[in-house]
């Protein structure tokens, strides 16, 4: 078996350790301080994420759609494939490196998505985009760590908390949709939800689509409202 080679190392803005994009024959994968988060030989759950959160809001005319973490770019690719010609989608993605992968080496995996005029990067913290009073999203979707309580960033914790996920309820516009990624379920996370006033489902999809492999869950959230 060919063995993973090193292909750039860099530091996390925030100090905390590095992210590594790594090669072994056509296959790519980022870790972090080590842990792989990601790999182009999985993305069935990142897609379904898009998919699902698109499906809710596809029909509604200049769709706006927020998406925490760019990774390897597939679930920016979902969502453009299942969002109309009119839509918008801002992609906040922490790490700079990231961004620039996607132009580069990672890009040809997803076909590019950054590439579509319909998209745009904010090369920052996602929650400075929800807790902006000034923007309104149809859809939040949010894919940044493991799971609300397997923080590969601990800044991320404030988007799974009470205050958080309250800031990204008013966030959204009525009927709008947050859904968020986990690489496992979470019983507390889904009362969370509801207890902010979410009308709330849990998921499960897999991590290579049809093909099967390791389960993870979408929760989709729904504001209320017409």
């Amino acid at each position: 078996m060919n063995r993973w080679e090193m292909v750039e190392s860099v530091s996390l803005p925030d100090g905390t350790g590095v992210m590594d994009l790594l090669r072994r024959g056509k296959e790519l994968a980022i870790n972090v301080n080590g842990r792989q988060l990601m790999s182009t030989r999985m993305h069935g759950s990142e897609d379904a994420l898009a998919e699902l959160a698109c499906k809710h809001i596809g029909d509604r005319p200049q769709a706006r759609v927020l998406i925490g973490g760019l990774g390897m770019g597939y679930t920016l690719a979902a969502a453009l494939r299942n969002l109309g010609p009119d839509a918008s989608v801002t992609v906040a993605e922490l790490v700079p490196a990231v961004v620039r992968w996607n132009q580069g080496e990672i890009g040809s995996a997803a076909a590019y998505p950054l590439r579509d005029p319909r998209a745009s990067v904010y090369t920052g913290d996602v929650a400075e985009q929800v807790s902006d009073p000034e923007r309104a999203w149809d859809a939040i979707m949010l894919d940044v760590d493991n799971g609300p309580d397997a923080l590969t960033h601990a800044g991320n914790g404030w988007l799974y908390g009470w205050h958080g996920l309250s800031t990204a309820y008013q966030a959204l516009t009525p009927g709008g949709m947050l859904a968020v990624w986990s690489a496992w379920p979470d019983k507390s996370f889904t009362q969370r939800l509801a207890k902010v006033g979410f009308e709330v489902k849990e998921n499960p999809v897999r991590a290579r689509g049809s093909k099967g492999g390791r389960r993870h869950v979408v929760w989709t959230a729904v504001r209320g409202g017409a």
